[in-house]
C-alpha cells in the first residue's frame, strides 16, 4: 500500500527539491503533495501518513495546530551540508573573505556556525541577507540555494544549493512511515554517507545484531545508564548490566520480582497512577546518590509497563558535562599561563602577582585595561591557575553581537522559543562552561536586560534558557573585561551599580605598555621571534620605540613588528618607520636628537631621574676637572651630600647611561667618562 507524505515549506521554490529526495529514497512506497505556507496552497492540505514541515514554514506550535490534523505524525524537516559541499568549500584559499548569502540573519549565522564545526574556519564568513549593512567588502559569495540576494556588485559565487535532510529526519519519516526495513537498503547508505555529518552506520548495526538474542538486548547493554524494565502488574522483566553495576542487585534476583520489593526507591506506582513521565528525582539507595526518570509505556491508551533509567548522580554530571563540551564541537581550553605574560616592570609584576592570588578564588574577577594590553591574556593564565583549569574556558565578547543573539548564546534557548530555532533547543555558553570559567570581553556592551540576568548568574548561579520556564544551576567562575571606567558608567546610569560590585569583587588593573618602558624591546625580541623577524634596529628607532605613546598598546607594537618583517631589510633605519608610527610619538617627527635623547632618558628613569641627572653631573664634573669617576668615588660624593644611592644602583644607572651613548665606560682605572652627547644632554637637562 502506497504511503501519502504532505511536504510543508515556507516558499514553494524548495519543495521540489525535497520531494525529488525523499521520492529517489521511498521510491513508488509513497506518494507526495507538496505545500507552501506563502502562496496559501497550505489552507487546502489534504490527509497525509506522515507530515514533513521544514523548520521555517510555521512561526509557532499554533500554526501547527492551525493547518496539521493532530492525530497525524509529523517530522520537522531539518536539513544539513553535504560532504560534496564541504569538499567544495576546503578548495577556498585560506584567509578569503566571502559574503555568506541567505534569506535572514539567523538563517546565515546558523548555516556560519554549521560550517565552522564542520571544519570551515579558514574563510572569512561575512553574514550577508536581505537589509543587511555590509561593512566590508567581499569578492566571493557563498549562498545554499539563494543566489537571489547577492548582491550585484559580486561576481564570484559558489552555490552549494539547498541543504538536504539530514539523517535524523530520513530515519524518522522512515520510522513513522513503517518502513524503517528499508533503512538497510544501498541507496539510504549511500545517502547517509553522503551527509557531511551523517553518523548513522548501518553496517556497524546490523553486525553486531547478529551476534545478539535481540535488538531489544543490544540497546540495554550499549545504553550507558541502569535500565530496568516492569510489565503491567509491576513485575521486573528487564534489567540491564549497569543497572546491576549501580544497585548491587543481581540480575537473577530481580527478574521476575515485585519492583517495590526489589527497588523500592524507584517510583513506579506514581508514574502508573499519573500515567506522566517522571523525570530527574533524586534518590538514596544503599547511600549512593542515584538519578531516576521512570516513562510509562503506554499503547491504545491503556498503561502495559515502565521503564526506569537510573545513573549515579556524579557520574551523570560528569558526563553531561563532557557532552556538552563534545555539542559545542569546539576547543575550548585556555591557550596561555602566566608564563606567557612577557615583562620584567614592576607593573606587570605587581598585575601578576594579584592575578595569582585571585586565581585560587572562586569569586568573579574584573579585568581593566586599555585596549590591546592583554586582558584576555590574564583571563586565561587566571583559569590555567585555578582549580577549574581542566574544565570549559569559553571567551565571549558582548559588545560583538546583537543583544538578542548575546542571550541566546550566552543562556541557551528551548525549541520554538523564536522563528528559526533549532529543534531541541540549544544549550548555552554558561552551560558549556559548567565548572569552568567564562570570559566576557567588553562586558560594559551588555544591555540593561542582559545585565539583569548576568547579576542573576552571580549571585543565585543559575540560569533559564530564553523561552523556557525551567531553572538550571549552573557553576561557573566569571572573569569580565573592560576598555571602559565602569564606574563613570554607573554614575552616568549606563552600568548597573549592583553587577559593578558584583563583578568588581576581585579587580586587576593591566598597565598600558607606555607605563612599561623596560619592557618595551622585551616584548619587541620576543614578537619579533615568533614572527621570524631577522632585522636589526638603529639606535634612533629604539630610542623612538622608548617614547612612543603606544595608544594601541602591545597590539600596536605587535603590528610595527609585523610590518618591520615583511619589510624584509636587516637593519631598519628612522625613516623605515611607517608615517602612522610619528602620530604615536610624544614628540614631534622633527625634533632635535638631543631632546628625543632627554625624553628617553625621562622614559627609562621614571621616578628615579634626579638619581641619573646626579650620577651625569658627577660625571661632568670630572669632565671639567679632568678626573676619572667610579662607582665608588660617585657612591663617596652622594654619601657626603646625603644622598643614599648603593654601588648596586650606580651601576645600574651607568649601564643605562652608557645604553643611551651619553657616557663611555671604562674597566680598571680608566674610569667612566661623559661624552659630548651626554654633555648636550647634561645641559639640556640643567636648562629645564
Amino acid at each position: 500500500m502506497t504511503k501519502k507524505v504532505a511536504v510543508i515549506t515556507l516558499g514553494k521554490h524548495v519543495s521540489t527539491f525535497y520531494e525529488n529526495i525523499i521520492k529517489s529514497l521511498f521510491g513508488d512506497l509513497v506518494s507526495i503533495s507538496s505545500y507552501s505556507v506563502l502562496n496559501g496552497s497550505i489552507n487546502n492540505i489534504d490527509n497525509a501518513d506522515v507530515f514533513v514541515v521544514t523548520t521555517d514554514a510555521f512561526e509557532d506550535i499554533n500554526d501547527y495546530k492551525k493547518y496539521l490534523p493532530a492525530d497525524t505524525p509529523k517530522v520537522e524537516l531539518n536539513v544539513e551540508f553535504t560532504k560534496k559541499n564541504i569538499e567544495a568549500l576546503m578548495k577556498v584559499p585560506k584567509g578569503t573573505c566571502a559574503y555568506f548569502v541567505n534569506l535572514s540573519e539567523i538563517m546565515v549565522r546558523e548555516c556560519i556556525a554549521r560550517l565552522s564545526q564542520l571544519g570551515i574556519n579558514h574563510i572569512n564568513l561575512v553574514p550577508c541577507f536581505p537589509g543587511a549593512k555590509l561593512a566590508k567588502e567581499c569578492g566571493l559569495a557563498i549562498t545554499v540555494g539563494e543566489s537571489r540576494y547577492v548582491p550585484e556588485t559580486v561576481k564570484n559565487i559558489i552555490d552549494l544549493g539547498h541543504r538536504v535532510p539530514d539523517s535524523n529526519t530520513v530515519v524518522e519519516m522512515a520510522l513513522r512511515l513503517k518502513l524503517d526495513y528499508l533503512l538497510e537498503r544501498e541507496n539510504f547508505k549511500e545517502y547517509f554517507n553522503s551527509i557531511a555529518s551523517s553518523n548513522y552506520n548501518f553496517n556497524q548495526i546490523f553486525d553486531r545484531s547478529l551476534n545478539m538474542e535481540s535488538q531489544f538486548e543490544i540497546l540495554m547493554e550499549i545504553i550507558d545508564a541502569g535500565i530496568i524494565g516492569v510489565n503491567e502488574s509491576d513485575v521486573i522483566y528487564a534489567c540491564n548490566s549497569k543497572a546491576v553495576e549501580i544497585t548491587g542487585i543481581n540480575k537473577v534476583q530481580a527478574i521476575q520480582t515485585q519492583v517495590k520489593s526489589t527497588f523500592p526507591f524507584l517510583p513506579i506506582y506514581e508514574c502508573r497512577q499519573t500515567g506522566k513521565k517522571i523525570t530527574n528525582r533524586l534518590v538514596k539507595f544503599k547511600g549512593v546518590d542515584i538519578n531516576v526518570t521512570v516513562a510509562p509505556v503506554i499503547r491504545r491508551n491503556e498503561y502495559i509497563g515502565a521503564f526506569a533509567t537510573i545513573q549515579r548522580f556524579t557520574e551523570e554530571e560528569s558526563k553531561q558535562q563532557n557532552l556538552r563540551i563534545q555539542l559545542l564541537n569546539k576547543g575550548h581550553k585556555a591557550k596561555y599561563t602566566f608564563d606567557d605574560i612577557i615583562g620584567e616592570s614592576d607593573t606587570v609584576k605587581k598585575a601578576c602577582a594579584i592575578a595569582k592570588k585571585m586565581a585560587a578564588n572562586n569569586s568573579a574577577v574584573l579585568i581593566t585595561g586599555e585596549s590591546g594590553t592583554g586582558k584576555e591574556l590574564f583571563a586565561h593564565a587566571i583559569h590555567n591557575e585555578s582549580d577549574r583549569k581542566n574544565n570549559p574556558f569559553i571567551a565571549i565578547n558582548c559588545a560583538a553581537m546583537p543583544d538578542n543573539l548575546l542571550e541566546s548564546e550566552l543562556f541557551g534557548y528551548e525549541e520554538g522559543s523564536f522563528t528559526g530555532a533549532k529543534k531541541g533547543g540549544k544549550l548555552g555558553l554558561f552551560e558549556f562552561a559548567h565548572k569552568g570559567s567564562i570570559f566576557l570581553d567588553e562586558v560594559e556592551g551588555m544591555s540593561p536586560a542582559l545585565q539583569i540576568k548576568l547579576l542573576r548568574v552571580i549571585q543565585e548561579r543559575e540560569i533559564m534558557r530564553v523561552g523556557g520556564n525551567t531553572i538550571i544551576s549552573v557553576d561557573v567562575r566569571i572573569i569580565a573585561a573592560s576598555n571602559e571606567n565602569l564606574e563613570k558608567l554607573v554614575t552616568k546610569g549606563v552600568f548597573r551599580s549592583d553587577l559593578y560590585y558584583r563583578l568588581n569583587t576581585l579587580p586587576i588593573q593591566i598597565p598600558p605598555l607606555r607605563d612599561r618602558g623596560e619592557d618595551i624591546m622585551i616584548l619587541l625580541e620576543d614578537i619579533k621571534k615568533k614572527l621570524n623577524g631577522q632585522f636589526e634596529l638603529s639606535p634612533q628607532v629604539k630610542n623612538a620605540f622608548m617614547v612612543h605613546d603606544w595608544n594601541g598598546n602591545v597590539r600596536e607594537l605587535h603590528n610595527y613588528i609585523e610590518y618591520l618583517t615583511y619589510l624584509d631589510k636587516d637593519y631598519i633605519e628612522y625613516e623605515d618607520l611607517p608615517v602612522s608610527f610619528h602620530k604615536g610619538l610624544n614628540i614631534k617627527p622633527k625634533i632635535h636628537e638631543n631632546d628625543l635623547e632627554v625624553n628617553l632618558l625621562k622614559k627609562i628613569s621614571g621616578n628615579k631621574l634626579d638619581d641619573y641627572c646626579f650620577v651625569l653631573e658627577m660625571l661632568y664634573n670630572g669632565y671639567v676637572k679632568q678626573t676619572t669617576m667610579g662607582r665608588n668615588s660617585i657612591a663617596e660624593h652622594a654619601k657626603s651630600l646625603g644622598r643614599f644611592l648603593t654601588q648596586q644602583e650606580i651601576r645600574s644607572i651607568l649601564y643605562d647611561l652608557n645604553n643611551l651613548g651619553l657616557i663611555k665606560m671604562s674597566h680598571g682605572r680608566g674610569g667612566t667618562k661623559i661624552n659630548e652627547k651626554g654633555i648636550k644632554v647634561y645641559n639640556n637637562l640643567k636648562a629645564n
